[in-house]
């Protein structure tokens, strides 16, 4: 007995950091669900920022429905306590949103919001609180523009990454985007990577970026094709820049944006979330209720 009690391992009682950080390798439904079951202990440390330190939902969030990654995102962040250091999610619908995620990012270093709503006048007036980014993405973002880019430029002084691509989709309806890159140049002295793919720029806009951007170590131009760089002059005068484009047969965007592999093998099934929503104690709960219904049985084994 002695021995076999000298084996045991009382994982309820690892202090909530550690379990914190083991439970971040889970998959985001079996935190939900399975982990909260299991004893008391792992249940408070799921409900506490432990946990949620680092919130990604972006693969989930581009797949349900709207209303869904709203009521997550905010159920998530709050469990942060304001120790948020990475958020990424897909399609925020309006300025409501973004603002409860701003108020919530005191601590935010990487912070990727593709395909989202929110609107120049929200980023202006908000972006002083989002000082501690290093890494942002706005990756089609349609309304958004320059007034947010030189915003984030003149407050975010730590920015170190951005990422701004656009889809060829909506190409033949923008007419320029050079004020974009105007407003980079201008006020994002310390960028290191910088993709811009699909942004309707022209030469002098880029230049005006590299010139302004002396730190840059990666610049994508995928699918700029107003863009005539001079490769020998930028290798001479740049040595540690790397550019890609602007003439790279790419299928990334296509495919990520518009074929959207097969997902129904996914772990996340939207169709599960459907009434789950009404408090949090059931939710976990409701979470799995709606997966894996021909399973065969009720519950998963304990991790």
């Amino acid at each position: 007995m002695d021995q076999e009690g000298a084996d045991f391992r009382h994982w309820d009682e690892l202090i909530p950091d550690a379990l914190g950080l083991i439970f971040r390798n889970l998959s985001l439904q079996e935190i939900l669900t399975v982990v909260p079951r299991v004893c008391k202990s792992w249940g408070k440390v799921v409900n506490g920022p432990y946990c949620w330190q680092e919130i990604d939902i972006e693969e989930w969030s581009s797949r349900t429905e709207p209303g869904n990654t709203d009521r997550m995102l905010r159920m998530l962040v709050a469990r942060s306590c304001g120790s948020l250091r990475k958020l990424c999610v897909s399609g925020l619908q309006n300025d409501l949103v973004f603002s409860f995620v701003v108020e919530h990012a005191s601590s935010l270093g990487t912070l990727r919001l593709p395909r989202s709503n929110m609107t120049d006048a929200i980023v202006e007036q908000v972006a002083g609180r989002l000082s501690t980014i290093t890494f942002l993405d706005l990756s089609y973002c349609g309304k958004v523009g320059a007034r947010s880019l030189e915003a984030i430029g003149k407050h975010c002084k730590s920015l170190t990454g951005l990422r701004r691509n656009m889809h060829p989709r909506n190409l033949d309806t923008t007419l320029s985007q050079e004020d974009e890159a105007r407003a980079i140049a201008a006020t994002m002295a310390k960028l290191k990577q910088l993709e811009i793919a699909y942004l309707l720029i022209d030469t002098g806009s880029v230049l005006e970026i590299i010139f302004g951007c002396p730190k840059l170590e990666f610049l994508d131009l995928r699918g700029c094709w107003n863009v005539k760089l001079d490769e020998k002059y930028l290798r001479e005068e740049f040595p540690n820049l790397k550019i890609l484009g602007p003439h790279v047969v790419d299928c990334y965007e296509v495919s990520s944006w518009e074929v959207c592999s097969d997902y129904s093998d996914s772990f996340y099934d939207t169709d599960s979330f459907d009434g789950m929503w009404d408090d949090e104690e059931s939710l976990e709960l409701r979470f799995y209720e709606g997966f894996g219904e021909d399973s065969g049985h009720g519950w998963p084994p304990s991790p």
